[in-house]
């Protein structure tokens, strides 16, 4: 592994651009989830994120969940440890729009339950509160009867 940083235009025939890179596509996994539409969607949310090792981003008005951990056979040179049998999505992945000189932004990043609430308020209509019931409202409740 080396460490110098290379453009992909400065790449020689032949090179792999693997070989200049950290292994930033193995450190994480991202499923797309479904948009957040009500209060309850983003409550899941900040559910997922308060378990750790994870956060939520948009790409070009996609959500996805991004669950951080290193894949279990990444080298310490940053190589695959399984190659000869690695699974089909590392066999058809390529580098032609890897992460490698991405800077890591997105259209939206949450990295804490907090961050995923403000968002929400600042998106939906405010929360419906519960209406409190009155001394009055009780007193013309009435009890069922029970007849023995």
């Amino acid at each position: 592994m080396s460490t110098v940083t290379v453009k992909r235009a400065d790449l020689k025939a032949g090179e792999v651009l693997c070989s200049y890179c950290t292994a930033r596509c193995c450190r994480y996994f991202a499923l797309p989830i479904e948009t957040p539409e009500n209060w309850e969607d983003f409550d899941h949310m900040r559910w997922y994120i308060m378990h750790g090792h994870c956060a939520i981003f948009v790409d070009e008005d996609v959500w996805f969940l991004m669950v951080y951990g290193d894949c279990k056979y990444l080298l310490p040179d940053y190589r695959c440890g399984n190659y000869d049998d690695r699974p089909k999505i590392c066999r058809t992945y390529t580098t032609d729009e890897c992460e490698y000189d991405n800077d890591g932004t997105y259209d939206r990043l949450f990295e804490t339950p907090e961050q995923i609430w403000e968002y929400a308020h600042a998106v939906l209509p405010p929360k419906k509160k519960k209406r409190k019931k009155s001394p009055a409202d009780t007193a013309t409740q009435k009890l069922p009867v029970v007849h023995i």
